[in-house]
């Protein structure tokens, strides 16, 4: 069997970001399937890599979190014509795999299916167009009507669909009653994630030496609304126990690194965007991760995959919005859901009162990663898709 991927954001553990669509292609490449991906680079000319038995064709396309909305718009649409001049190189594969977001991918497997006749399977790790119109990025009516008919498009036309919450696969149900979907979350990858001592090297590289430390690693995104963190960390800077740490990039940065200026948040870092094992360094030093997005309907039907990776390195869970996430740390016990900053401050205070507390939530945040979500498991499931 030959597989094609389509995701514009492929990373690897050396380049850092998500790494899901890696796991997905080495998890079949160690199946001895066939396995090429099309994605694309910043900088240079069209290159070609052998990476861990995946065929990895990197196209010559800049994107960036910190892109506007038409400039995000043209990546996407620039990714989709040249998927259509690059797709004659791999007309005998037998399934195209095609991640979203963006939505727009979704064009590109709509034309291999209709030139080469290769069904494709569609994965939805958010719901486009529904994210960027509930967060205001998408207003025009015009639009929204294309865009929800394209959505509707995609799925139906698509072999199956993989969804990444059962809340999306309810959502996708609603819209193409009948359709296979498969729910593969993201996943935890606990063999290199570890629960482990904080150590003295990082503290002082991180300066949060003998503090309790809540991490956010991630994309700084309007949706993320990262500003609730900066009012929570406001709120304690009167105990000087307490630290933040927002790791990560994008269009917010340079508004979130003012609005912490103003408010003159000493008790808050910033630190740029890691690969694997600079994640793996702060989360080290990490007692709490803060899970944050817009208290949005939509933005609850997500799986981050800083989640996943906070779990697996055993940290307790501190979230700002609903959904399924939040029921899930209440029941596995692993984590607090705050609602506003008055109890914020009276539940963290708590936990830093409370050691024997904070050390349980951690244990049942590391057995919830091995029980449900190891990526050994879920890429096992994953393969399974195109076995049947």
């Amino acid at each position: 069997m030959k597989v094609l991927i389509l995701h514009q954001y492929f990373n690897t553990p050396e380049t850092g970001g998500p790494l899901r669509s890696f796991y997905l292609a080495k998890a079949l490449a160690e199946k001895g399937i066939t396995t090429s991906v099309i994605t694309t680079h910043n900088a240079g000319n069209f290159r070609k890599e052998i990476i861990d038995g995946i065929e990895v064709h990197y196209l010559p396309i800049p994107y960036s979190n910190s892109f506007g909305f038409f400039k995000r718009v043209t990546s996407f649409l620039k990714f989709v014509f040249s998927i259509v001049k690059e797709a004659g190189k791999f007309k005998h594969y037998d399934v195209c795999y095609a991640i979203s977001t963006p939505l727009t991918i979704g064009l590109a497997a709509i034309w291999i299916k209709w030139r080469y006749k290769i069904p494709y399977i569609f994965e939805v790790g958010d719901l486009w167009p529904e994210a960027p119109i509930q967060v205001g990025i998408v207003r025009n009516p015009a639009l929204k009507k294309i865009l929800y008919q394209l959505e509707r498009s995609i799925y139906k036309r698509a072999k199956s669909i993989v969804a990444l919450s059962e809340a999306i696969k309810t959502a996708i149900d609603k819209k193409v009653p009948g359709k296979r979907i498969d729910v593969i979350p993201n996943m935890a990858d606990t063999e290199f994630y570890q629960p482990a001592e904080k150590n003295p090297e990082l503290g002082k590289k991180f300066n949060v030496s003998n503090k309790f430390v809540l991490s956010y690693i991630g994309t700084f995104g309007l949706a993320n609304g990262l500003e609730q963190i900066l009012d929570c960390a406001e709120s304690v800077k009167h105990d000087p126990n307490i630290h933040f740490i927002l790791c990560g990039d994008g269009a917010r940065l340079p508004a979130l690194l003012e609005y912490a200026a103003q408010r003159k948040l000493a008790n808050v870092s910033f630190v740029t965007m890691q690969d694997r094992n600079g994640v793996n360094d702060v989360l080290n030093v990490t007692d709490a991760a803060f899970i944050s997005y817009q208290p949005l309907p939509v933005l609850e039907t997500g799986s981050p995959n800083k989640y996943f990776d906070a779990l697996a390195a055993g940290k307790m869970i501190v979230v700002n919005f609903g959904g399924w996430i939040n029921d899930e740390i209440e029941q596995q016990q692993c984590g607090i859901r705050v609602h506003s900053l008055n109890e914020f401050t009276e539940k963290i205070s708590a936990v830093t009162q409370n050691k024997v507390q904070l050390q349980q939530m951690q244990q049942h945040a590391r057995i919830l990663a091995e029980r449900k979500y190891s990526r050994k498991h879920l890429s096992e499931n994953f393969v399974k898709i195109f076995s049947n």
